[in-house]
């Protein structure tokens, strides 16, 4: 385990789990960075989507809050906006009442237990790219595919593989990148386009 994480360990979260989803110690420490950052848009957003009954867009949300929780090592976390998810999809309103306020909570304190993370310097690793940085990748990707241009498109999946997204969202590009090589643009272009929204 990387000792700067330790800390961590101590307080439940699996430390190596995270490392391993993330890909390394400066990879973990952006990952947990960008999860500190995105509390207040992500929790508001489930409290309205909740509050207006979009259900749909609801399972959508905390699903993210699922995958993202799993990649930094929060598993009981994880579990809990899975069971959320999992009540959307089968329109079980009743327990996402009773239990959406109590996984907030969960998500509040572990967001606090990260300030001292995410209250530093913005952490990116060796050759990471920004979130616009990334923005402007998948849409030049997006062109060079719509103009056919195999050889820049591949360079460009390459460089959009420098964002640290989430293990779905990384076998979909990596899937993108081997239609690109047999040059199945469209269902490349698919791809990037699911992926775009990840992008944060």
């Amino acid at each position: 385990m990387d000792d700067r994480f330790h800390w961590l360990s101590e307080q439940g979260i699996d430390v190596n789990e995270g490392l391993g989803y993330t890909g390394g110690g400066d990879r973990y420490a952006s990952a947990l960075q960008r999860y500190y950052r995105g509390y207040e848009a992500n929790r508001k957003a489930v409290e309205e989507l909740l509050a207006a009954g979009s259900i749909g867009d609801y399972a959508i949300k905390v699903h993210a809050l699922k995958s993202n929780s799993r990649m930094i090592g929060a598993g009981s976390l994880s579990d809990a906006f899975e069971a959320l998810e999992l009540a959307a999809k089968r329109g079980d309103t009743a327990f996402l009442a009773e239990s959406t306020a109590p996984a907030l909570a969960h998500y509040a304190a572990l967001v606090e237990l990260l300030r001292p993370i995410g209250e530093a310097e913005t952490m990116r690793a060796p050759g990471e790219i920004s979130a616009a940085e990334a923005r402007e990748t998948a849409e030049q990707l997006l062109a060079a595919l719509d103009d056919f241009d195999d050889e820049l498109a591949a360079e460009l999946a390459s460089k959009l593989a420098n964002y640290p997204f989430r293990p779905t969202q990384k076998e979909k590009l990596r899937e993108a990148a081997g239609h690109i090589d047999e040059f199945m643009y469209d269902e490349a272009a698919a791809l990037i386009r699911e992926i775009i929204p990840a992008i944060e």
